[in-house]
């Protein structure tokens, strides 16, 4: 089994954690743990644990913007 462990932080990290973990397959766990989120990826091949940590990531990144955007709008910034 291969597994990888993504750790970021964020301001808001429960709200990125919310919007991510509704697109994690079985072979992942997300965890808050602060202002980190911790997402553990297992899979059989390293193939597999490569295409499920980038999906993640573009997800995750996706996250961060509509989240950031979304506080700008509510500041008038």
């Amino acid at each position: 089994m291969r597994q990888a462990r993504i750790e970021t932080t964020h301001e808001d990290a429960r709200r990125i954690a919310d919007a991510v973990t509704p697109d994690n397959t079985d072979s992942m766990t997300t965890t808050v743990e602060g202002d980190s989120i911790v997402t553990v990826v297992e899979r059989e091949t390293t193939g597999g644990l490569q295409a499920t940590v980038d999906d993640y990531v573009v997800n995750l990144t996706v996250a961060e913007t509509v989240a950031d955007n979304a506080t700008r709008h509510i500041n008038h910034e």
